[in-house]
């Protein structure tokens, strides 16, 4: 039976031409009868514009938070679930009872997602490409599952790869290559972290946290060499599915 619930959910970031997920939420609520659901984009170049969005949106309930909004959002937080403390990134916001509490679904979508993937497969180690909120995320789930990682960013820091250390050693030594950078994401779908791609092998397994295109030149580039590869969606889905209980939790529809 349809039911009647007057809330408002949606995701703040900038830009936010390339997600999927006011059509996943619409499809959603159209679906399980939530008529007066409602999921719309809201664009902010700025995060200081979040206090005046929400009072001009009474009615919104939850958001979710994309780049590159995941660490900066934090200050402007009631409170932070304790696995997003950890990581120092948020990208689901719980809006109830005047508080705003962060979380991190990126953790439960990624991990159950990774775990699909390698199918029982542990690498030795793997290369974490890009240092910001997802690259927090992905470096915590590694590290929950013992999977030792080093990060690769292209601006130099103290413990971060370059691009320039990727050597061919390390790349056979790296069986698992996790991209969390937006690099490849539409509409720029002509570009690819600058990895040295000629070394990937059979053997390698490729992570795109981009999922649009479903596709892109960085797996496309790894499966040409032999490597198996997953994107993002299907992170995607668990990380929204997730959000979507924590808006609901102890709410009566």
């Amino acid at each position: 039976m349809p039911q009647h619930d007057g809330r408002l959910f949606g995701l703040i970031g900038y830009p936010l031409y390339h997600s999927f997920s006011k059509k996943y939420f619409s499809e959603k609520f159209r679906n399980e009868g939530l008529l007066n659901c409602r999921f719309e984009l809201f664009p902010l170049p700025d995060i200081a514009a979040l206090p005046q969005l929400l009072a001009e949106h009474p009615d919104l309930c939850g958001l979710n938070v994309t780049i590159p909004h995941k660490q900066n959002v934090i200050p402007f937080l009631q409170e932070l679930e304790p696995e997003a403390s950890t990581v120092g990134a948020i990208n689901c916001i719980r809006i109830y009872g005047g508080k705003l509490t962060g979380y991190n679904t990126d953790i439960f979508g990624f991990e159950l997602s990774l775990l699909h993937f390698l199918k029982g497969v542990r690498p030795a180690q793997s290369l974490i490409l890009g240092t910001g909120g997802a690259a927090r995320a992905v470096a915590y789930v590694l590290k929950k599952l013992n999977l030792p990682y080093r990060l690769v960013s292209r601006r130099p820091a103290p413990g971060v790869l370059t691009y320039e250390d990727l050597t061919p050693a390390c790349i056979a030594k790296s069986r698992l290559i996790i991209n969390t950078t937006p690099i490849g994401t539409f509409p720029k779908t002509e570009e690819c972290p600058p990895l040295p791609y000629d070394q990937l092998g059979e053997n390698h397994l490729l992570f795109d946290l981009v999922y649009n295109p479903q596709k892109t030149l960085f797996l496309a580039r790894g499966e040409t060499q032999g490597a198996r590869i997953r994107n993002g969606l299907e992170m995607f889905s668990l990380q929204a599915e997730k959000a979507w209980e924590i808006w609901n939790a102890d709410v009566t529809q």
